[in-house]
């Protein structure tokens, strides 16, 4: 019987499964929309993962992370749950351990993590301007009505890009625009674009702290040539982007189960448990001046985990 451990990344635009064998090798892995409903993201994701694996395989073991990874864990009785940070640079380090330098670019959110002597000594992270994120690419490629896979294939073909006001999307657009009409070719705009997301990550999420090499690239945006093009330029160094970029938080939490459980037991029910109705509601908590909103979810008429507070007054799991 193969036994593996599974790793989950919820994010507010993909979920994310990496599945590793006791070897810690990378035995499956699953990049789907989250699509608004994280529930049914993690469990779609459940289904083609099983059938991703041999028929005799028993997991040994689930870690969850990303912005969804108490309600992940709640869903699919994780054994470990851990920040983004911490996952993504364990799994930068299993595949480069003496990387210094990580840098993870998603749909809606950016991270810098700085290591030294593979601890990590600092980072960085933005969940509130889009102007850094996969988000503000996408959006122009459709405006220029193309995919986001030829704005990066394009956006090498650059001889000489424009500069683009890039600290905010909605600039963005009409300095495209506006360049568009002043007859610079396409290529050049969209490496300009490229440039502009890489200044706007470097100027506002590291903030004075620099990048040394080794550098990793991760997430979504990391399929981006352009963007990487743009990063090696900035840096004056060669950006490593490996082929799980999209998968390293959840390799990441996989990674970390399979140190943890060391021969425990396991409290993932399978993966037929967790094809139950759940109900995901919150409520203010008046109980001092801090008013935090809980986050609870239910399953069979039951409340099975909260999460939320500053204390531990509501939190169960």
């Amino acid at each position: 019987m193969d036994e593996v451990f599974l790793g989950i990344d919820v994010g507010s635009v993909t979920t994310k499964f990496a599945v590793i064998d006791r070897e810690e090798n990378l035995v499956a892995s699953l990049y789907n929309r989250t699509s608004g409903n994280p529930i049914e993201a993690i469990r779609s994701g459940l289904v083609e993962i099983q059938r991703l694996l041999p028929e005799r395989t028993c997991v040994r073991g689930v870690g969850t992370t990303g912005s969804g990874r108490q309600l992940a864990s709640a869903v699919v009785s994780a054994d470990l749950v851990k920040n983004e940070i911490t996952t993504h640079a364990v799994a930068a380090l299993h595949f480069v351990p003496g990387v210094q330098s990580v840098i993870d670019i998603g749909g809606q959110d950016s991270k810098l993590i700085l290591l030294y002597n593979g601890i990590v000594v600092d980072f960085a992270m933005n969940s509130v301007c889009a102007a850094g994120t996969g988000s503000f690419l996408e959006q122009q490629a459709n405006r220029l009505g193309i995919s986001i896979n030829e704005l990066g294939q394009r956006a090498t073909l650059s001889k000489s890009p424009v500069r683009i006001a890039g600290r905010c999307t909605v600039f963005a657009e009409s300095d495209m625009v506006h360049k568009q009409q002043m007859g610079h070719p396409v290529n050049d705009i969209i490496y300009g674009l490229c440039q502009a997301l890489v200044r706007n990550y470097l100027t506002n999420l590291a903030l004075g702290k620099t990048p040394l090499p080794p550098v990793v690239f991760q997430g979504g945006v990391a399929a981006n040539a352009g963007v990487v093009r743009a990063f090696e330029e900035a840096l004056e160094t060669e950006v490593t982007v490996l082929p799980q970029h999209e998968v390293m938080g959840a390799m990441g939490a996989a990674l970390l189960t399979r140190q943890q459980m060391n021969g425990q037991p396991s409290n993932f029910k399978g993966f037929d448990a967790v094809m139950v109705d759940y109900r995901t509601t919150s409520f203010e908590c008046k109980a001092c001046p801090n008013l935090c909103e809980i986050a609870q979810i239910r399953a069979a008429g039951r409340v099975i985990a909260r999460w939320g507070g500053r204390c531990e007054r509501w939190e169960i799991s």
